[in-house]
């Protein structure tokens, strides 16, 4: 058939979406129907390397784009002209890109301008506030415009494709969510005797009760960064409780948390960590503090509830079945809500047992089922 699928460009930039992507560029080039090729635009550099060495990629492109405090716009320029001399050289019949970020919603445009079909993996989750998350909501629906096959994780994201955005249904394919693919691998890959994960086991006081803290986002910064921090004080004060938190590398994030928190003795502040090491300390977490959208997913499948310092989710299931509850980042929210889990047996065991929505580990094989079909 003419237009069947021959040749595949995988695309990614950012660590959650190696990810993600991990999995699927695993299925796809065991497959032999398919010559596949492996991109990544070093959007994030070394947080990127971490993950293509847990999961053993090794790219035929890498375009290696990251700079220090470059804005979006010059990044999403680089971008758009890197990534067509790639397009030029392959000439694939099928570019696949993942979720949100910078890089997936410029090699769509990208690929669209030579007219190439594109697959859009992590499709359909919507906000509809242009400004949370920023910029990624704007990212995904950008991408969604251009995609020719949606890949949603579930119903609710291929209804925002289909019912909202007037997507035809027959290019929309609920398939879970690849981060359970790569999170069930890594669980079982761990190696525990890792220098990272030792030290980790001597800092962590196992008679309290830990709470693992993420938060990097930009839509957060200043004041209500500040705001979090407080919360997280609070919380330390108690006797009960060890707080970790691997620090992002942002400014914007080190100042205020190493100024407001390192003097704070259940408080341990850690540089950031890779993923085998981030899955093996969910693992070992009551509970999880998080504003990061990968965590809402994955901690469902490890049985951790999460506390979403940010005010709207593109990731509703996870709050219907109970999961994940959102707090913003209001004092008052994070105390209420993390005292209620450290308190109270009823809600935590509740909140522990919900079922996972994005899916079973066999995300992967749907999307490749999909691209198998295309003629």
């Amino acid at each position: 058939m003419k237009n069947q699928v021959k040749k595949i460009l995988i695309v990614f930039g950012t660590r959650p979406e190696a990810i993600k992507m991990a999995p699927l560029v695993k299925k796809i080039l065991s497959d032999n129907n398919f010559v596949t090729k492996v991109c990544v635009t070093s959007q994030h550099r070394h947080m990127l390397d971490q993950v293509l060495n847990f999961f053993k990629i090794t790219p035929d492109y890498d375009l290696n784009l990251m700079k220090p405090n470059q804005s979006l716009n010059e990044l999403s320029s680089r971008i758009l002209s890197k990534i067509d001399v790639v397009l030029n050289d392959f000439k694939p019949d099928l570019v696949l890109v993942h979720g949100d970020t910078t890089t997936s919603s410029m090699v769509a445009l990208a690929a669209f301008h030579r007219q190439i079909r594109i697959g859009h993996v992590e499709a359909g989750l919507r906000t509809y506030d242009k400004t949370a998350p920023f910029p990624e909501e704007i990212n995904r629906q950008i991408t969604g415009r251009l995609a020719d096959f949606h890949f949603a994780p579930t119903q609710k994201s291929a209804n925002n494709l289909i019912i909202t955005e007037n997507i035809n249904k027959k290019n929309v394919f609920i398939t879970g969510n690849t981060v359970i693919d790569a999170l069930l691998w890594g669980v079982k890959n761990i190696n525990e005797d890792r220098v990272e994960i030792i030290n980790l086991k001597q800092k962590i006081n196992p008679n309290k009760k830990l709470i693992l803290v993420t938060g990097h986002r930009r839509e957060n910064f200043g004041d209500k960064f500040r705001e979090f921090c407080e919360a997280l004080l609070k919380l330390a004060k108690r006797d009960d409780v060890q707080l970790i938190y691997p620090v992002h590398l942002n400014p914007n994030v080190q100042d205020v948390v190493y100024k407001m928190l390192s003097e704070n003795k259940n408080i341990v502040l850690i540089n950031p960590i890779d993923y085998e090491v981030f899955i093996w300390l969910m693992n070992q977490s009551y509970f999880i503090i998080t504003d990061s959208g990968g965590v809402q997913e994955e901690a469902p499948t490890l049985g951790k509830p999460v506390l979403v310092t940010r005010d709207v989710t593109e990731r509703q299931e996870a709050v219907e079945t109970g999961v994940v509850k959102l707090v913003g980042t209001d004092y008052e929210k994070i105390i209420k809500e993390s005292e209620l889990l450290l308190d109270s047996i009823t809600v935590y065991k509740e909140m522990c047992k919900s079922v996972n929505p994005y899916g079973d580990g066999k995300a992967s094989t749907k999307i490749l089922d999909v691209i198998l079909s295309i003629d």
